[in-house]
């Protein structure tokens, strides 16, 4: 990944397997018989003939060679370490990572997918882990990984976005021991001083040799896979919040576990496949690829890069049924900071009632409708800034439509939620993530607290 060497300390909790805690924002794939758009799909096998081979820029692969973090300072990433062999009797994409023990001798690699425009969905890759040198001394904190990432626009972003599949550490490092495996959703970071806001499973055992990498983003859960099996579920403010690239890199956390000589490690690549918009059951993804190799196809990729599209239908059927949408013309409003629903108190439509934030249930109370005249309503009755007022802290209410102009909002872009007349946006007040949280206009600032989904 493209962080400081240093430890990543949480400061969410780590999530055991199959732990779901909060809802983050997102928009749930719908199946579909008549997706209105694809979104598309990224499967690679990577039959290339060298790091060379023209096809890789073609197909928006970037081998990296700029200076920089993560890892040793003063190490160099290498065009040469990225090559593409046979192995195991695939063609694979080949990550070399080489140390000394000193900087000037220690070179790293890192291979990406450098177009963001990879968001919801579904991604799969079969990775062959080290533990091991294939040469030299044994011991390093190196770093076998596999994540997608976009820019850090400025510390504490509010929309930094960063999923990393698997962070395997055959020999330990950030002061633990190996092997461990990392599963760690970002919601942002500083980096000096160092300061990290995220949440991570983990698995302290080997995972030497092939596996299944795979995660699924999509109705405000990040769940991560290895080998088919459930090993993580993310969720809340994490859930990531803009288009990101896919990276594997293999990095070296510091120099303290090695023993001398020069040691060469190897992490390979069999495949890469991303589905997007479409969360896919293991099964289905794996048939997928599986479909793609029979039909000797090496590569493709239609992957747009917005993401109002519609993923259309899986496959084949899903294991479980999708949750029934919300009556013709509404939508539940779901924060990316809390993950939980703009809510009428206890479904009581009664003027002057201030509303609230509530985990989503799909009734009633959260379905909200935006109608032609600019309202935005719910039970028969319209948002609304009360009293009339459009000052920063002016809380929001339910009231009787009465077509004041003040009852106009809409949703942005950028996923704010306006109020036309003030120009503020609907914030959740005082940062408070829990349920029955007040609601408020505030000067738009772009903030997680500000920022809404339609789910």
């Amino acid at each position: 990944m493209g962080l400081p060497p240093t430890r990543k300390i949480a400061i969410g909790a780590t999530v055991a397997a199959a732990a779901a805690a909060l809802t983050g924002i997102g928009l749930v794939t719908a199946p579909s018989s008549s997706a209105a758009t694809g979104c598309g799909v990224l499967f690679d096998d990577f039959n290339y003939s060298s790091r060379t081979d023209a096809a890789l820029s073609q197909r928006g692969w970037s081998i990296r060679t700029n200076s920089g973090g993560p890892g040793v300072g003063g190490a160099r990433w290498l065009a040469d370490n990225v090559s593409f062999p046979t192995v195991d009797g695939q063609k694979v994409a080949q990550l070399k990572a080489v140390t000394d023990g000193t900087a000037a001798g220690t070179s790293q690699a890192e291979f990406s997918q450098r177009n963001r425009r990879f968001f919801e969905g579904t991604y799969l890759a079969r990775i062959k882990f080290s533990d091991a040198p294939v040469s030299g001394s044994d011991g390093d904190h190196v770093n076998q990984t596999f994540y997608t990432i976009s820019p850090l626009a400025a510390p504490m972003d509010p929309v930094y976005s960063e999923m990393d599949f698997s962070e395997y550490l055959p020999n330990g490092g950030w002061g633990e021991a190996g092997p461990i495996n990392y599963q760690t959703t970002w919601y942002t970071y500083v980096a000096d001083p160092w300061y990290a806001d995220n949440v991570h499973s983990q698995q302290a055992r080997s995972i030497n040799g092939w596996h299944d990498v795979m995660a699924t983003v999509g109705g405000g859960h990040v769940k991560y896979y290895i080998d088919g099996t459930l090993v993580g579920d993310h969720s809340g403010k994490v859930y990531p919040r803009q288009n990101m690239s896919i990276d594997f890199n293999q990095w070296f956390i510091d120099l303290a576990g090695h023993a001398g000589g020069t040691s060469t490690y190897l992490e390979s690549v069999d495949y890469l496949y991303h589905a997007k918009k479409q969360v896919l059951s293991p099964a289905q993804a794996s048939a997928a690829i599986n479909a793609y190799r029979a039909a000797g196809t090496g590569w493709t990729d239609n992957v747009v890069a917005t993401n109002d599209c519609d993923g259309g239908a899986p496959p084949t059927t899903p294991t479980t049924a999708p949750t029934a949408p919300p009556a013709t013309g509404a939508t539940m409003l779901q924060s990316t900071f809390s993950g939980r629903c703009i809510d009428i108190p206890n479904a009581q439509a009664t003027a002057g009632a201030l509303l609230q934030m509530w985990d989503c249930n799909g009734s009633d109370a959260q379905k909200w409708s935006f109608q032609s005249d600019g309202t935005l309503r719910a039970m028969g009755k319209c948002m609304d800034p009360a009293g009339g007022a459009l000052a920063n802290g002016t809380p929001i209410q339910l009231a009787d439509c009465n077509g004041n102009a003040v009852q106009r909002f809409t949703l942005t872009a950028a996923r704010t939620l306006v109020n036309v007349s003030a120009g503020r946006c609907v914030d959740i007040k005082d940062w408070n993530g829990g349920n029955s949280a007040a609601l408020q206009l505030w000067d738009c600032a772009a903030t997680a607290n500000q920022i809404w989904g339609k789910l």
